[in-house]
This record gives structure tokens, sequence and C-alpha cells, in this order.
């Protein structure tokens, strides 16, 4: 079958991923065909396979750019090198904006793992766990040094993540409050859970 008019892979192969995120994040993963996601880009059907293997493939693809996007980009922000209450400080935020601005990702990300076959799931939880990881050596480093008071590092990091990442489900650009406002109310939150 010929190539639709206008059909490139640099462009067809990220609108691929973006209907497909789009899709998944709007109806769930097991509810979306890729016969959908081809009528989303414009291009048959079959045309599809030329960009990914398998609509499982796809999930997984776009589950792992997710994780690979926010470890680079925090190691990236990361002040590596500051005191553990000013390096808690800027996780908090970054996490919120890094966040905010993917909503759809943040979605699939957290609702769709079960739907990976066993490898990707472990591949994606092991990405996962490097994050929270990030996070909980922070908590560990200020607790050793006085500076927080958390018993459990692990389990406080699971929380916090969770806590911030819950601002996806109600935030609205348009809204009351400014992100840096957002940021700035989630970060006294952050602070006080640690003992800070």
């Amino acid at each position: 079958m010929a190539r639709t008019q206008g059909s490139h892979s640099q462009f067809t192969g990220p609108k691929v991923r973006d209907a497909a995120l789009r899709l998944f994040a709007q109806h769930g993963f097991a509810a979306v065909s890729m016969r959908q996601i081809a009528a989303e880009v414009g291009v048959q059907a079959g045309a599809l396979y030329n960009y990914t293997p398998d609509k499982q493939t796809l999930l997984f693809d776009l589950m792992q750019e997710h994780m690979d996007d926010l470890l680079a980009a925090w190691c990236a922000e990361d002040p590596g090198g500051a005191d553990p209450f000013t390096r808690l400080e800027a996780f908090t935020r970054f996490h919120i904006r890094f966040n905010t601005k993917r909503a759809d990702a943040v979605f699939v990300s957290y609702m769709e793992l079960r739907n990976l076959t066993p490898d990707n799931f472990e591949t994606v939880t092991a990405l996962r766990g490097a994050y929270e990881t990030r996070l909980q050596d922070i908590l560990t480093a200020g607790t050793t040094q006085g500076v927080f008071t958390v018993a459990e590092p692990r389990i406080t990091a699971m929380a916090v993540i969770a806590l911030l990442t819950g601002v996806n489900t109600w935030y609205r650009e348009e809204g009351r409050l400014t992100l840096d406002e957002v940021e700035t109310l989630y970060w006294n939150m952050v602070r006080r859970m640690v003992g800070g």
C-alpha cells in the first residue's frame, strides 16, 4: 500500500507517539486500537507498523521515554553540592513544573503500568525506582545531618512524589493560583512532612 501523501517518517513518527499518548490518556490503553491511532494521525492502519512493531511496544516506548526525560531533566537541575534543604526544595519545584507540562504522559505512566508485559514492567519500574532513589538520597542526607526528621526515607520519598504528582489532577493554567504559587504551597507542605 502506498504511503499517505505528505507522510514522512520524521514527522509521522512523532505524530504517532503523540496521538497514542493522547488516546491512551483519554480512553485507556486497552480501549484504543491501532486503527484509532492511525485515524488520528491520518495514515492507513498498516502504516503504523513502520513506526512501531505493536501497541505494547508503543506504550512501553512512551513510558520509558517519559521516565528517561524525567531523570535526565532532574540530573540537569539538581543542585548536587547544595545542602539537603535546598535540594529538597529544588526537587519539589522541579517535579511539579516538569509534570504539569506533561499531564498525559504522567497519567499514562501511572495508570497503564498494569498493561505492560513483565519485562517492560520491570524496566519502567526500575526507572521509577531510580527517580525515587534520587529523592530518597536527599532525605537520607538531610536526616543524617539533622536537617530533617524522617523515620523511613524510602517511604517518605514515595509519599512526597505521590503528593507532588497529584497537582496534575487539579492544576489549570487559567486557575486562581499561578504555578509558582502552587510550587510554594507544596514546598511548605513537603517541608513540614520532613520536619524541616
